[in-house]
């Protein structure tokens, strides 16, 4: 059977590499060495120094940024073996990767940027959104390893899964600030959330942040922490280098990335995303609900 691998085992990472090891002989590795021993325990995976990671065939990597994935890359690059497929899960930058696989492609490296959609509980459930950059060869070669994943879309060549990620994060941080203003609005005329809601979700306003983010999370009050605010910061930058890029039309993306600069500043980055509503609450003087 297949052997892969996977570095990095945080919040995404760990049940996603969870969902390697039932089904393919898995070796992981994580900066904190002890995450990659409790993985073994819970998983039957096997926790590895990372020399040895180069063993699998094809290598995952989730890590916060493109230049970790490289600096991992760059230890590893004397061991890797030529027919090795690097699948790289993380929210990246489309034109370092293009770098990265310039530089894995010289070792007979084929590397793919293969980010996700579908949060924690996307990937403890086994159900994420992979969009996938690469070749098409390489792409059908690891689609069936995708253990973690629900739906799997080829979206063009190295770099173009990254930039699809960006601007789907993009898009989520304007429908969830814009449902808040429209709620805190509605809510100050005396108009339940809940109410509100309730006629949006059946309308043409609906969105993934009225349907579940703003009803599980802001109307209870819950707001766990899922996806770090200063992650999603990040994401809107590497959105504005895809708009930058080519040089298209963008205003009101760019207003929604200072936005949330402005609520990183305000909260943390290590608030969740969805507790930028917080701060549009502190200014109108009400909370959601």
């Amino acid at each position: 059977m297949e052997k892969v691998a996977f570095i990095g085992l945080g919040a995404m990472g760990y049940p996603m590499a969870g969902h390697l090891a039932r089904r393919f002989p898995t070796l992981v590795w994580n900066r904190t060495f002890e995450k990659a021993l409790r993985h073994q325990e819970e998983f039957g995976s096997e926790a590895v120094p990372l020399e040895r990671v180069a063993e699998a065939r094809v290598i995952f990597t989730c890590l916060p940024t493109t230049r970790e994935v490289y600096e991992v890359a760059e230890t590893l690059y004397p061991y890797l073996r030529e027919g090795t497929y690097w699948v790289d899960a993380t929210s990246g930058e489309p034109e370092a990767s293009r770098r990265l696989a310039e530089r894995l492609r010289e070792k007979g490296v084929t590397y793919l940027d293969a980010p996700v959609s579908g949060g924690t509980s996307g990937a403890e459930a086994g159900t994420l959104t992979v969009m996938l950059g690469g070749p098409e060869e390489a792409v059908e070669r690891v689609r069936p390893l995708l253990a973690y994943a629900k739906k799997v879309v080829h979206v063009g060549p190295v770099g173009a899964g990254h930039a699809v990620k960006a601007i789907n994060n993009a898009l989520l941080a304007v429908n969830l600030w814009a449902a808040g203003e429209g709620l805190l609005a509605l809510v100050k005329q005396g108009v339940s959330a809940e109410k509100a809601l309730e006629v949006i979700n059946a309308s043409s306003g609906r969105s993934n942040a009225t349907e579940n983010l703003i009803p599980q999370r802001v109307l209870t009050r819950a707001f766990p922490k899922t996806f770090a605010l200063g992650l999603l910061v990040k994401d809107l930058g590497i959105a504005m280098g895809v708009l930058d890029g080519e040089k298209a039309p963008s205003p009101l993306l760019r207003l929604a990335r200072e936005v949330y600069e402005m609520a990183k500043r305000e909260l943390g980055p290590d608030a969740d995303h969805v507790e930028a509503l917080r701060l549009l609450e502190r200014w109108g003087g009400v909370e959601i609900r």
